[in-house]
C-alpha cells in the first residue's frame, strides 16, 4: 500500500485500511448526513454560549460608558488592572479546568461553569469599590477558563482534521458578534438608568448574565458528550462517528499519555512559533474587545450613541471572520489566511493613527479594517497548530501551552490603552499595529519552513526515508507526516 500521511487519512478515506477499520465501510453519503446532524445538534449551542462568555467577558467596557469609574471611585490604573486580572484567573484555572472537563464530561463541567460565571457577572452589580471589581474579574476569568478550551475540545471529538477549520471559525465569529450584540444591549440597557434606584452600569452587569444562567438548562439537557453516547444519534450513526475518526486518525490511535511525547513539546521550535503568534494576534484582539467603546466614544458620539457606534465594525468583521474561514478550509492553507488578515489589521491601526485628526467617518473605516484583520485571523491561527502535531499526548499538550501562553495576551492587553493617551490612543494604536505586523512576517516564515519541510520529506530517498520512520512515537516527525502550511 501506498504510503498515506498521517494527517492526510481522512482524504484518502477512498483508498485506506487502518488496522480493523476500513474506509470501504464508510458510505460518504451517510457521512454527509450524519456530519449535518452533528452540526445541527453542536455547532449552534456552543457557538451560543462562546457568544455569552465573551459578552460577559467584554461588557465591562460598555459598562465604563455607562458611568462606573464614577460610581465606584475607579481610577484609570485600576480600571486597566481590572481588565487584565480576568485573564490571570483565566489562566490560572485553564488546565485544572480541562482536566476536569475530561474527568465529569463536557456536559456536566460546562453547566456548572456556565452557573458560576453567569452568577459572579450578576453579582458585579453590587461592587461599591476597586477592589470589589478586581475581586469579581478575578474569579470570572477563573469560572469561564472552562468554556473554551472544552469547545475546542469537543470540536476535536466529533470531526475529522479536514472539517474543523471551519466549525472553529462559525464558533469564534460569535466573539464578533457578541461585541454587536453587547453594543445593540448596552445602548438599550442605559436607558434604564435609574430604574430600581440602579445605574446603567449595573443593569447591563444584571441583564448579559442573566441569560447565561437561564441557558445553563439548555446545556444540561441539549450539550452531547462523546459520539458513542450522543443520544441524538441511532446506534447505527454512533457507530460510524466513531468509525470515520478512527480511520481519520490513521495510526496515530494511542489513547494512554506519553511522557516521550510530553517531552517532545518542548523540543518543537513550531510550538515555540506558534506561542509567539498566538500571543501577538490575541494581545491586539483583546484589547480591541476591551476598549471598543472607549475608542468609539473618543469619536466625539454621546455615550448612548457609542454604544449603538460598536455594532457596524463588529458586524463587518462577523461576516468576514466566516468567510476566512471558510476559504481556508476550502484551500486547506493556513499561512496566507493568517498572516494576510494580520497585515490588514495592522493597516487598520497605522490608519486610525493617520486619521486621527480627521472626519469621523474615516476614523470609524480605519477601526473596522483594523477589527476585520484582527477577529479574520484567528480561525486560521487555531486550527493551524491543532492540524500541524502529530501524536494525542503531544497535541494536547502543545495546544494547552500555545493557548494558555497565548491568553497572557489578554494581561497585557488590559494596559495597551492607558487613560494619558485617550481619546485618539495613539500609543495603544501603534502597539497594536507593531504586533500585527510581527505576526503576519512570522506566520510567513513559518510557511515557508514547513513548505521546505514537505519538500524534503517529499524528495527522500528510500533508505532516507526508513532511516527517518525508524522509532517508536514520532508524531509530526515521521516522514510520511506533511504539514499544511
Amino acid at each position: 500500500m501506498d504510503k498515506i500521511p498521517v494527517e492526510y487519512a481522512s482524504e484518502k478515506l477512498d483508498a485506506v485500511e487502518i488496522g480493523s477499520h476500513s474506509s470501504k465501510d464508510i458510505d460518504p453519503e451517510k457521512v454527509r448526513q450524519l456530519r449535518w446532524k452533528v452540526d445541527i445538534h453542536l455547532i449552534p449551542l456552543l457557538s451560543v454560549l462562546y457568544l455569552l462568555s465573551f459578552l460577559d467577558r467584554v461588557n465591562i467596557g460598555n459598562a465604563k460608558v455607562a458611568g462606573i469609574e464614577q460610581s465606584i471611585g475607579l481610577k484609570p490604573t485600576e480600571y486597566n488592572w481590572a481588565l487584565s486580572i480576568f485573564f490571570i484567573g483565566y489562566i490560572i484555572a485553564e488546565i485544572p479546568s480541562n482536566i476536569m472537563l475530561k474527568k465529569v464530561g463536557p456536559r456536566i463541567w460546562i453547566s456548572i461553569v456556565m452557573l458560576a460565571w453567569g452568577v459572579i457577572m450578576m453579582a458585579m452589580a453590587g461592587v461599591t469599590n476597586p477592589a470589589g471589581l478586581l475581586a469579581a474579574r478575578f474569579f470570572l476569568g477563573f469560572a469561564e477558563s472552562g468554556l473554551f478550551p472544552g469547545t475546542v475540545y469537543l470540536i476535536s471529538l466529533w470531526y475529522t482534521r479536514g472539517e474543523q477549520a471551519l466549525r472553529n471559525g462559525l464558533f469564534f465569529s460569535t466573539a464578533t458578534a457578541a461585541g454587536a450584540f453587547g453594543g445593540l444591549l448596552a445602548y438599550a440597557i442605559m436607558r434604564m438608568d435609574g430604574v430600581a434606584g440602579l445605574h446603567g452600569w449595573q443593569w447591563i452587569f444584571i441583564l448579559e448574565g442573566l441569560p447565561t444562567v437561564l441557558m445553563v438548562a439548555v446545556t444540561w439537557y441539549k450539550l452531547p458528550n462523546f459520539p458513542d453516547t450522543a443520544p441524538f444519534l441511532t446506534p447505527e450513526e454512533r457507530d460510524l462517528a466513531v468509525r470515520r475518526l478512527q480511520v481519520d486518525a490513521g495510526p496515530a490511535v494511542e489513547t494512554e499519555f506519553s511522557w516521550r511525547q510530553f517531552r517532545m513539546v518542548f523540543t518543537d521550535y513550531k510550538v515555540y512559533l506558534h506561542m509567539i503568534t498566538y500571543i501577538l494576534t490575541a494581545s491586539p484582539l483583546y484589547s480591541l474587545s476591551l476598549f471598543m467603546p472607549s475608542i468609539v466614544n473618543g469619536f466625539q458620539f454621546s455615550p448612548l450613541m457609542t454604544q449603538a457606534m460598536t455594532v457596524p465594525a463588529y458586524a463587518v468583521a462577523c461576516v468576514c471572520t466566516i468567510l476566512v474561514a471558510f476559504s481556508s478550509d476550502r484551500f486547506r492553507e493556513r499561512g496566507y489566511h493568517y498572516a494576510g488578515p494580520s497585515f490588514f489589521g495592522c493597516l487598520g491601526y497605522i490608519l486610525l493613527i493617520v486619521t486621527r485628526n480627521s472626519s469621523t467617518a474615516a476614523r470609524y473605516i480605519s477601526l473596522t479594517i483594523a477589527a476585520v484583520g484582527i477577529f479574520s485571523s484567528v480561525p486560521s491561527m487555531l486550527s493551524w497548530f491543532t492540524s500541524n502535531i502529530g501524536g494525542h499526548t503531544k497535541r494536547g499538550v502543545a495546544t494547552a501551552l500555545i493557548i494558555s501562553f497565548g491568553n497572557a495576551g489578554g494581561i497585557i492587553s488590559g494596559q495597551m490603552y492607558r487613560a494619558d493617551d485617550a481619546p485618539l490612543y495613539v500609543r495603544g494604536h501603534a502597539t497594536a499595529a507593531v504586533m500585527m505586523f510581527l505576526s503576519g512576517v512570522l506566520t510567513l516564515i513559518f510557511k515557508h519552513l514547513l513548505d521546505k519541510e514537505n519538500k524534503r520529506r517529499d524528495n527522500l530517498t528510500p533508505e532516507e526515508y526508513a532511516m527517518e520512520a525508524a522509532g517508536e512515537e514520532l508524531c509530526d516527525n515521521h516522514p510520511d507526516f506533511r504539514y499544511i502550511s
